[in-house]
């Protein structure tokens, strides 16, 4: 059929924008016997701090394969069992920092390895990610923060960092700390005049230019060490660049229309886990972003299922209160996971597939429990990858989890040689 329709387009009436779905007649065809047209993939990647407990959350080791019986910790996701594997053996040989979850769980790199530097990073798995699915979206992805933004970050299980995205130079990216900046961000229009956003953003690049052009003459006859500095200058120079050149492509399209409510304000805990999930499954739906990550709240989360416990009390758990705290801790978060699971299975794409069929989900930390970082938990559900699914898969012992974003990057056709510290790709995966 020929048409002048793209991607795109956007059906218009009584003031309102409505994304297309995935029409036949803008590119898109079903399944045919003969031949398959892929669908985007996405990538959500969830990071929890404090680990898990762990005499409840893993399944036996000696259940190896698709007949394993879930733990309790991970019960309320029976229902979704042939759709996610869990992983036993993984681990960041360089993480040393039990409550810095977050800062290094999906970048593997060694703090230490700049001379003369005690904190070095380096690119997370979710943006290199972006480099293959994040060219076609308004947002190529979006951070997530859980928890009140007034408490540091190392009181909810995490790191150094502004969520749990680190940029191709090993600098933070920082994230939104609420659903309703989540729902703004993707669907509010800017009450700015066009004209004037497009001006706006043309002094930005007049500016940019003038400054790159001072830094340049600035560099001839700097040390060593400056040149360093300079060129990681004009690495943060590239992505504004780069970040000004997606605004002005998307500039004049019109954000499309919710398909959810408004959340409300001040949101905590639980119910901001779930409107977060919410929100995520409707920026697949609207095809907005395909990349996700979010640093999850840890002691919102505890006081909004009842805990008594303190947070880093339940951490340090011992048979009694503090083990049932972070027991009921395991539950509560796998039974908004499941939901999460539930709702991306009950989207459904035009060849009758559904987002889950084409979307990664990793659930975990890089925290076992108390401060033991081997092990890490670890949960990937959905078949964006093309890993086995459905199976409980023990690697052998202190395999890098770099390994398996590795594995996972590669299966959503992203061209890495290699990730942080990754030896290679976790051949227990394939399929």
């Amino acid at each position: 059929m020929n048409t002048s329709l793209s991607r795109r387009h956007f059906l218009r009436a009584a003031g309102s924008v409505i994304a297309l779905p995935a029409l036949e007649s803008l590119g898109f065809r079903a399944f045919t016997a003969e031949k398959a047209v892929s669908r985007p993939k996405r990538m959500i990647f969830l990071g929890f701090g404090f680990g898990v407990t762990q005499e409840t959350w893993f399944p036996d080791v000696k259940q190896i394969g698709a007949e394993y019986t879930l733990p309790e910790g991970l019960a309320p996701l029976a229902r979704h069992q042939k759709d996610f594997s869990v992983i036993q053996g993984l681990s960041n040989q360089y993480s040393q920092d039990a409550h810095w979850g977050s800062t290094f769980w999906l970048t593997g790199a060694n703090r230490f390895s700049e001379p003369g530097q005690s904190f070095h990073n380096t690119i997370s798995a979710d943006q290199a990610a972006v480099a293959k699915l994040g060219q076609d979206t308004r947002f190529s992805s979006i951070q997530l923060n859980g928890g009140d933004p007034d408490l540091v970050a190392h009181h909810q299980g995490h790191g150094p960092g502004l969520s749990l995205s680190w940029d191709a130079g090993g600098k933070p990216v920082a994230g939104l700390n609420s659903p309703a900046q989540l729902f703004h961000k993707m669907f509010s229009e800017e009450p700015m005049p066009l004209a004037q956003r497009q001006a706006l953003l043309a002094q930005e690049r007049s500016v940019l230019d003038a400054v790159l052009s001072d830094a340049k003459q600035l560099q001839r006859g700097l040390t060593k060490n400056d040149n360093d500095k300079i060129n990681e200058y004009f690495q943060s120079i590239r992505e504004i660049e780069t970040r000004i050149a997606r605004d002005e492509q998307w500039l004049g399209v019109t954000k499309p229309k919710a398909p959810i409510g408004e959340p409300a304000a001040n949101l905590h805990g639980k119910e901001e886990v779930k409107l977060m999930y919410d929100l995520m499954v409707a920026a697949f739906q609207t095809d907005s972003t395909r990349v996700f990550t979010y640093r999850q709240p840890a002691e919102a989360f505890t006081k909004s299922i009842g805990a008594k416990v303190a947070l880093h009390d339940m951490s340090h758990y011992a048979p009694g209160e503090r083990m049932l705290a972070s027991q009921a801790r395991d539950r509560a978060q796998s039974e908004l996971f499941a939901g999460l699971l539930d709702r991306l299975k009950f989207v459904q794409e035009t060849d009758g597939s559904s987002l889950l069929d084409h979307t990664c989900v990793v659930y975990g930390s890089n925290l076992r429990t108390v401060h033991n970082l081997d092990n890490c938990p670890t949960v990937v559900a959905g078949g964006g990858a093309g890993i086995k699914l459905g199976h409980h898969v023990v690697a052998q012992k202190n395999t890098p989890l770099c390994n398996l974003w590795l594995t996972l990057l590669r299966g959503v056709g992203v061209e890495a040689e290699r990730h942080g510290d990754s030896t290679g790709v976790l051949k227990e995966m394939a399929v």
